[in-house]
């Protein structure tokens, strides 16, 4: 039987899970110890399937991998995923990490108040409604290029984040999405929003 969508209002107490549909394409590494080394050498292996000149390429790019991945799990994270999707020869690079990070707006204030606080921030923030899982900010940055920690990567990163208060509790999902692809940002961010647009707790 399929699960009924339920608005964020009509929750008494928290909800036990949520859902989100993310393109076919998008990868999942588990941020589970014990298994996240084998989901990163199978991305790996997928990613460098053909090519056997650039194994030091593939060892920094496992590498970074965990780093990322270790990262993800100390701030709350959930469940982090890597685009593998190609427009002809072109990776279309992005990634997005969910996550519930500790004490994140203590206080249980509203979507508005945490816009505010953003705002004063100097972040480029609005409130918006996602169709299921009610209001959300979103916050929109664009941020200079870091070689070093994007594989040599010289174009800027643009990031998208939806902070989502979760029904009857003071905790808040966040939906991080990031994309390396100057050029093709505008579009990517169109993506995004699809993806967070199906978010629905469950």
């Amino acid at each position: 039987m399929a699960s009924v969508i339920r608005d964020a209002e009509e929750w008494s107490s928290p909800p036990s899970d949520y859902k989100l549909v993310v393109p076919n394409g998008w990868f999942q590494i588990s941020l589970d110890p014990d298994e996240r080394d084998r989901s990163i050498i199978a991305l790996a292996d997928r990613q460098f399937d053909g090519v056997d000149n650039a194994p030091h390429i593939k060892q920094r790019f496992m590498r970074d991998l965990q780093k990322k991945a270790k990262e993800a799990r100390k701030v709350g994270g959930l469940e982090l995923y890597l685009s593998t999707l190609m427009v002809g020869p072109l990776p279309l690079a992005s990634s997005l990490l969910v996550s519930i990070p500790p004490n994140s707006w203590p206080g249980t204030p509203t979507a508005h108040d945490v816009a505010s606080s953003l705002r004063r921030r100097g972040r480029d923030t609005k409130v918006v409604e996602l169709t299921a899982a009610g209001e959300a900010v979103r916050e929109y940055k664009v941020e200079a290029p870091k070689p070093d920690d994007q594989l040599g990567n010289t174009l800027s990163t643009t990031t998208v984040t939806y902070h989502v208060p979760i029904p009857a509790s003071d905790h808040w999902l966040m939906l991080v999405f990031s994309t390396p692809l100057e050029p093709l940002a505008p579009k990517m961010v169109e993506l995004f929003d699809a993806v967070a647009e199906t978010l629905h707790w469950d």
